[in-house]
């Protein structure tokens, strides 16, 4: 819990029940951001709306099963009455009724588990489906300020707590309402004394409870913040194995993980020991009350004003008052977490759209076979303002041309490609994509399929090495991929492999060294033959042979293919028709002198 939710002013009534989610919507209402709260239950709405039968019929199901259960307490008063008074003909019709009543009540309830169940996944696989669309297609630049651990709470968690309440929160709220009007009329009915004692317990326990509510969730997230503590540490053990084996301290990973065992097991042994004194004190008190209705159905009892099934209704209704006066209590907190998950939500569904203009693509499909220029002309870029990466630099590659990008990391060779890829975009300047016949057009994510992509690290998934050459063209043949794999100098150890394309590998490419991952990788962008490759630090796992032979299959075999490599090993710049340094947020292209120079250096 929060100091600053601990320093909460609690207003109004709330100032005799102090709920921190009652105060919380009052609050919004104070400042005006009550009506963000509304717009993300709008938000919500929009989506449960497309279930609006089901959720009717969900709806009327959970009153009828309510009625049932309602009715079944009743007959089951009317059934003691008859056994204890001995009257005996009307004995079988109640039974009936009983059993009747209980298997309606039982397969209405089930038949309600499993619609509410099918429509939240209905609503989550909707949801879901819309956010990673709007994700994948969102601007880059926007979608760069939030971590991937973020947009994975938010595309599961938050998902996942919208959609479960987006089908159930009306529905709920209307049916306990239901219940605890029908529950305290059924009561009243019998005795409106015991109906009065019954509504004043529920907010009685209400007000001792929410001092354990509130320790029971301060207990649960340290519990829930150490465990993700000790899975991290886990996985980055079983991540980096090997560094672990090879430093040979496998003994002292063993020590911490107990040192974070033994933090575990204490908060959770601490967490174990305040629900058992929670839960003594829940029942002390809850028993409290129940002796105190209890005593008071005696005394009508001794006064023959009830009959012993009447007692018995209404002490199973007193208990029942209460905890559905509990539960209208806690949709509250369950609509505040919704509303907070919907914004998270809705601020990756609001986030700037790609730049698009997929007719003014398609210009360019008939002229993609005879290869396609890529040119920077005056180009400033910053990815924030007065920090410049890029500063009125100039820059070409023509069909069948091998140029180069090199300088220091981290001074703009990357930034370089996503300018080419239309991920970022300059501030001053064009970057465009031209045909031979001079048609041309700015960089978008409509002309990234005329590129294929090598990017810096290893890409590869848990699969089959046919399933990864296979992600950018799902219909290749056996044959198509195996000629990839030989431009890319891979088919030597893959033809070896116990099942050659079929070899399934591991996660990040695990069975296979780096220049063999790395090949692989260059073998899936030549699949994909697109007339521009950019090769990003794509070959620098591989011996200087085999990188200059992957350069030279790609020039031979695809002559009108673009070929854009950043690099920091000078040795292929000899092959390269250009280089360009890129430093000090300019990028210069070198003459012939100084690249020679550079791999003479090598």
């Amino acid at each position: 819990m929060s100091k600053e939710a601990n320093n909460r002013k609690f207003t109004g009534l709330n100032r005799i029940f102090k709920s921190q989610s009652v105060q919380m919507l009052l609050d919004k209402y104070d400042d005006g951001t009550f009506s963000n709260f509304i717009d993300d239950w709008k938000w919500i709405f929009s989506y449960s709306k497309r279930y609006k039968k089901a959720i009717a019929f969900y709806l009327i199901l959970g009153i009828f099963s309510s009625t049932l259960s309602l009715g079944s307490s009743v007959i089951s008063k009317y059934l003691i009455d008859i056994i204890v008074g001995k009257k005996l003909s009307m004995l079988w019709v109640l039974v009936l009724m009983m059993v009747f009543s209980t298997v309606f009540s039982l397969v209405f309830s089930s038949l309600v588990s499993r619609l509410s169940t099918k429509i939240s996944i209905f609503v989550n696989n909707d949801i879901q489906a819309d956010i990673f669309d709007k994700i994948i297609s969102a601007d880059w630049m926007a979608l760069n300020h939030y971590t991937n651990g973020d947009l994975l709470n938010r595309f599961n968690s938050d998902v996942s707590t919208v959609a479960g309440n987006a089908v159930s929160w009306l529905p709920s709220l209307i049916i306990s309402l239901y219940n605890f009007i029908a529950t305290f009329c059924v009561i009243l009915y019998y005795d409106a004394t015991m109906a009065f004692i019954a509504l004043l317990s529920a907010p009685f326990l209400l007000l001792v409870s929410r001092y354990i509510m509130r320790k029971t969730q301060e207990y649960r997230k340290k519990v829930m913040e150490m465990n993700s503590k000790l899975m991290t540490f886990e996985a980055e053990a079983f991540y980096n194995m090997d560094t672990i084996k090879s430093f040979g301290i496998t003994e002292k990973y063993g020590r911490e993980l107990k040192k974070w065992q033994e933090k575990y097991k204490k908060h959770n042994l601490d967490y174990n020991l305040f629900q058992i004194k929670a839960n003594a004190i829940t029942t002390l008190i809850s028993t409290g009350v129940s002796f105190a209705a209890f005593g008071y159905c005696l005394f009508r009892l001794w006064t023959n004003a009830i009959s012993y099934g009447t007692m018995t209704l209404f002490l199973q209704q007193r208990s029942a008052l209460s905890s559905t006066f509990n539960s209208l209590v806690g949709i509250i907190p369950g609509m505040l977490n919704s509303s907070v998950s919907a914004h998270r939500i809705r601020e990756l569904v609001e986030l700037p759209r790609e730049r698009r203009n997929p007719e003014r693509a398609k210009v360019l499909e008939p002229a993609a076979a005879d290869g396609l220029t890529v040119r920077m002309t005056g180009v400033t870029f910053a990815y924030e303002q007065n920090r410049q990466v890029i500063t009125e630099s100039d820059f070409i590659a023509r069909p069948g041309e091998i140029v180069a990008l090199v300088g220091p990391s981290g001074e703009g060779k990357t930034t370089m490609l996503r300018l080419i890829l239309g991920l970022v975009f300059p501030g001053d300047g064009r970057v465009t994509l031209s045909a031979r016949d001079g048609t041309s057009m700015d960089m978008s994510a409509d002309v990234r399929p005329f590129f294929s992509y090598v990017p810096q690290g290893n890409t590869m998934l848990a699969g089959t090495i046919a399933e990864n050459l296979r992600m950018v063209k799902e219909d290749a043949s056996d044959g198509e991929i195996i000629n990839a794999l030989k431009t890319a100098c891979a088919w030597d150890f893959v033809k070896n492999m116990p099942q050659t394309i079929d070899t399934p590998i591991g996660e990040r490419g695990r069975g296979l060294s780096e220049g063999q991952a790395q090949r692989i990788a260059i073998a899936r962008a030549i699949l994909r033959d697109a007339p521009v490759m950019l090769l990003d630090e794509a070959t620098s796992a591989l011996d200087v042979t085999t990188e200059r032979q992957v350069l030279r299959n790609l020039i031979q075999q695809h002559p009108n293919k673009t070929c854009i490599v950043t690099t920091h090993r000078p040795s292929v710049l000899n092959m390269c028709q250009r280089v360009y340094r890129v430093m000090d947020t300019r990028v210069t292209e070198l003459s012939e002198a100084e690249s020679s120079r550079m791999a003479m250096d090598f």
